[in-house]
């Protein structure tokens, strides 16, 4: 007599394996952030105290680069990238961990995405320096530079440009949900997501020329924002009134600066 098959319990192990690790991922971001804002602050500190700072190795000279400040530079734009975006990248993180399971790949592609942006901010800010249009202490020393990069950004803001990298930033995972991408791919993956992160926040960066590099409480601002915007509900309205804010702030230098 043939018995009924006997109930089978369900394999946990799956989401047992991406719970823990979304949970490394996160305690992996955590010190990641807590290495990059540690140096940003060491960073500052030693603009603020150049006497004392002098011999320091990871300070760049401050006017006549040569190739190790340009090498020191993409450093300082480098961690400060990682500071700025990590925290808004966080839950594509968790996810693909969740999903995938080891999430190294795709966190090592989003931040090539965003390393590949400090080399090309590096070397604006060379140029720019050469120029003199920004001063060694990294702020701008041109009121037409900072109207024009407060404009841009705003007008970047209302394009249908930053509306579709911005969708694709906040669900940066719909392909592999629908079974597009396996895990060889996950460094094209994470570059592919940095890259449309890059497009939706590349403008926002040059109000650091505007206000200062190393300005961190701008710094901190901008990354908040960047954050918002990712998860907020109408997230449209959110991007074309900060463009309106942008927008004003660089009519108004305009305006004042014409009236000196």
């Amino acid at each position: 007599m043939l018995q009924p098959d006997s109930p089978v319990a369900p394999d946990t192990r799956e989401p047992q394996r991406g719970r823990r690790a979304a949970f490394l991922a996160f305690i992996g971001v955590l010190l990641a952030l807590v290495l990059s804002w540690a140096y940003l602050v060491w960073m500052d500190w030693g603009m603020r105290h150049m006497s004392e700072a002098a011999d320091m190795l990871l300070m760049p000279r401050m006017v006549d680069w040569s190739a190790n400040d340009l090498v020191l530079v993409f450093l300082m734009w480098a961690f400060m990238m990682a500071a700025m975006m990590l925290p808004s990248a966080l839950p594509s993180i968790r996810l693909y961990a969740r999903v995938r399971g080891n999430p190294a790949g795709f966190v090592t592609g989003y931040l090539l995405a965003w390393f590949g942006f400090a080399a090309l901010a590096t070397l604006a800010q060379w140029r720019l320096l050469e120029a003199a249009l920004v001063t060694p202490m990294m702020t701008s020393a041109s009121t037409p530079l900072s109207a024009g990069l407060l404009i841009v950004a705003g007008l970047f803001q209302l394009t249908s440009l930053k509306d579709a990298c911005l969708t694709r930033c906040r669900s940066p995972l719909g392909v592999l949900l629908a079974g597009y991408a396996n895990r060889s791919r996950a460094l094209g993956e994470g570059f592919r997501n940095g890259m449309y992160c890059v497009g939706c926040c590349f403008a926002l960066m040059g109000i650091l020329f505007v206000v200062g590099v190393m300005n961190l409480v701008c710094v901190f601002v901008i990354a908040a924002y960047v954050a918002i915007e990712k998860v907020a509900p109408r997230k449209a309205l959110l991007s074309r009134g900060m463009g309106a804010l942008l927008c004003l702030w660089g009519v108004s230098l305009i305006v004042a600066g014409s009236g000196k």
